[in-house]
């Protein structure tokens, strides 16, 4: 567990179900439950936060054990939409309140969207607020002109762009970091890396299990997602092992410090991400 700047503490491994099929999700999320998974990362934009609230609801466990990601999409943006879509997830979820609510991505009106998150918060429907994709800019901005700081900021975050600089920003205004994509979708070679491999055939473990291991010992919280249940048990198998010094070094040696998806810099990336779900 991690400790959040109001407290709350927040498991340091989770499980995402980006690109999960609703028709899929409860299956998933069940399986994932079983696993021994109790921080669900879901998003509205992602269609699939019932079989979430399914999933936690027929777990048969206290919801107080769960600890609940959902995040309020572009087309929700703006206090009064922001607001009502809050209470569109809490029904989907089927709980009182959610653990961590972000805002998906910076564009339409954020500062509505935070002020509606802030209220959330103030009034117990939200435990911990923050936002995903945002760079430092935007995240300093919004930063210093909230009423609460967001306490986690979702970013891509993977060995080959590893948000260090980011991070550190981060920090500063007490805001904790999560990765999206820590496999990085198997792009550059993710599973085949020698050093990965070099490092994960020292202590009997994937690519996956250190390519995690390294973000978790930087501080990083991370949700891999997987449908099938041995994958779920491998990405889950992480605490029984850490890396050396001379370990992390040459994983950050292999940082790009760019991304391996989109820049929220380009017009085009912003077009097509305004336009989903529109």
């Amino acid at each position: 567990m991690i400790t959040l700047s109001n407290g709350v503490q927040m498991p340091l491994l989770g499980y995402g179900v980006y690109q999960v099929a609703p028709e899929e999700c409860e299956r998933c999320v069940s399986d994932a439950i079983s696993v021994g998974y109790r921080m669900i990362d879901t998003a509205q934009a992602y269609g699939n936060e019932e079989g979430v609230g399914a999933a936690v609801r027929k777990s048969g466990l206290s919801r107080s054990d769960f600890f609940i990601v959902t995040k309020i999409w572009i087309t929700n943006a703006g206090y009064e939409r922001a607001t009502a879509s809050i209470e569109e997830s809490l029904r989907k979820l089927q709980t009182d309140y959610i653990d961590l609510l972000l805002i998906h991505q910076p564009f339409n009106d954020y500062y509505g969207s935070y002020r509606a998150l802030e209220e959330a918060y103030r009034v117990g429907k939200v435990r911990a607020i923050g936002v995903s994709n945002f760079y430092p800019d935007r995240l300093v901005d919004l930063a210093e002109f909230c009423e609460i700081r967001p306490m986690v900021n979702q970013v891509e975050t993977h060995v080959f762009n590893q948000q260090v600089k980011a991070q550190e920003i981060m920090k500063r205004y007490g805001t904790q970091i999560m990765s999206w994509g820590p496999f990085a979708e198997g792009r550059n070679g993710f599973f085949t890396n020698p050093v990965l491999q070099s490092v994960g055939q020292a202590h009997g473990k994937s690519t996956a299990q250190v390519a995690l291991r390294f973000l978790m010992q930087r501080g990083v919280v991370v949700i891999p997602k997987s449908v099938r249940k041995e994958r779920m048990r491998e990405n889950f198998d992480v605490f029984d092992f850490e890396l050396s010094d001379q370990e992390m070094t040459a994983i950050a040696a292999l940082d790009r410090g760019e991304s391996l998806f989109f820049s929220h810099y380009d017009p085009d990336v912003v077009t097509w991400l305004a336009n989903l779900g529109k």
